[in-house]
């Protein structure tokens, strides 16, 4: 998130921008272009950080899965 800034403070900083010349001027609002552009491009979906679960199984097939995958801990397993 930026910094937002308030209407007195983005006048205090166009008293000493207008005072650049033209080509400075234009260079500036090139990289402010394109800072906006960019920011819009990386806007993600809830959907995207959300860590939603997607499997074609159901949920059946998942638990069955599941259970089977684990290990009795009593099991004494020797070496």
């Amino acid at each position: 998130m930026g910094l937002a800034l308030t209407n007195n403070t983005i006048d205090k900083y166009f008293g000493f921008l207008k005072k650049f010349d033209n080509g400075t001027k234009k260079k500036l609002i090139i990289k402010l272009t394109e800072s906006i552009e960019e920011k819009d491009k990386t806007t993600i979906s809830l959907k995207d950080i959300s860590g939603a679960w997607e499997d074609s199984r159901d949920s059946d097939e998942i638990i069955k899965e599941i259970r089977n995958s684990r290990v009795n801990k009593q099991d004494n397993i020797e070496f």
